[in-house]
């Protein structure tokens, strides 16, 4: 019996190694699909490839996105994104708020020395 248990003992720990493994795997997969999923056109983007852009148009049927690298358009699988970064989207805004500052003048008074011998 005791050489049953030594047996059973590392298949026990094996079998609970493996399960955290894939419970591991499985958590980083939600993970970079939610990432993946949340993808906006305006956000950066780093390929797996290192291709650094910003995302300016997203195909929901082909799974594809098209990357702006600085001019250049690119269409990538959405696979192929490593990282996301969450893009800053800038809006025009009509309202102007104007700042006025007052200014002092401070004169100084001249004197000559001429003005001051004379007296």
């Amino acid at each position: 019996m005791g050489g049953g248990l030594s047996f059973i003992l590392p298949l026990i720990l094996l079998a609970g190694m493996m399960f955290f493994m894939t419970r591991s795997q499985k958590k980083q997969q939600n993970e970079r699909q939610t990432l993946l999923d949340a993808m906006k056109v305006g956000d950066g983007v780093v390929t797996i490839g290192g291709l650094h852009g910003v995302i300016s148009e997203i195909d929901a049927d082909k799974r594809t996105v098209l990357i702006d690298c600085e001019g250049i358009i690119l269409e990538f699988d959405r696979a192929a994104i490593k990282t996301v970064k969450p893009g800053t989207i800038v809006t025009n805004d009509n309202d102007v708020t104007v700042v006025e500052t007052e200014e002092t003048i401070v004169e100084e008074p001249t004197t000559s020395e001429n003005d001051e011998t004379k007296e």
